[in-house]
């Protein structure tokens, strides 16, 4: 990956052209019936960033609303959003304010064509429509905070006992190696 997020994935130089380029009528030119040349012959690929946008759903990290999405609904600065996170789930609605984004964490989730400074009631709306939370508990990050958290509240005997099974299911697991081993042939 190039500065600026661009990548170059093939080059030539002038006068020493090795690969095949297509025309604009998608013809194929072979280096050697090339009239023109080219300084570089490149290849660009844009990164695939997480931009700070209206429409990007964030994963808020601190404060009251810790744990929560919401949308970002107008850029503030370049330091703030304005969010809003009308979920479906009623303990998970975040309330209309500015966010810091050193408390924000950006997620691949994007609602389109969110007009900017909407109101609650459209954004309500395209996050029903574009089904926002049904995506997040389906993301691996989701399903990895919920098992952290999980895990996290668990009694010292539930914790005992999450041991113990572990522990037994090592023991199935080298118990059925052991057998492989011994039944593969010896060399």
């Amino acid at each position: 990956m190039g500065k600026y997020g661009v990548k170059i994935t093939r080059a030539t130089c002038a006068f020493r052209t090795t690969s095949t380029t297509r025309h604009f009528d998608n013809k194929l030119s072979t280096p050697s019936s090339r009239r023109s040349f080219a300084m570089a012959d490149i290849d660009v690929q844009v990164a695939q960033w997480k931009l700070v946008e209206v429409g990007r759903v964030v994963l808020i990290r601190s404060g009251p609303f810790t744990g929560k999405l919401a949308a970002i609904v107008e850029i503030v600065d370049h330091k703030r959003v304005l969010v809003d996170g009308p979920s479906t789930e009623e303990q998970k609605i975040v309330p209309r304010h500015v966010l810091p984004l050193s408390h924000a964490t950006l997620t691949h989730f994007v609602i389109p064509r969110l007009p900017r400074a909407a109101g609650t009631g459209p954004v309500k709306k395209l996050w029903q429509k574009e089904e926002i939370d049904g995506k997040w508990a389906k993301s691996n990050f989701a399903q990895k905070t919920e098992r952290a958290e999980r895990r996290k509240n668990l009694t010292d005997f539930e914790r005992f006992k999450v041991l113990r099974l572990r522990k037994q299911a090592r023991y199935e697991v080298q118990k059925a190696h052991a057998k492989l081993r011994a039944a593969a042939p010896k060399s």
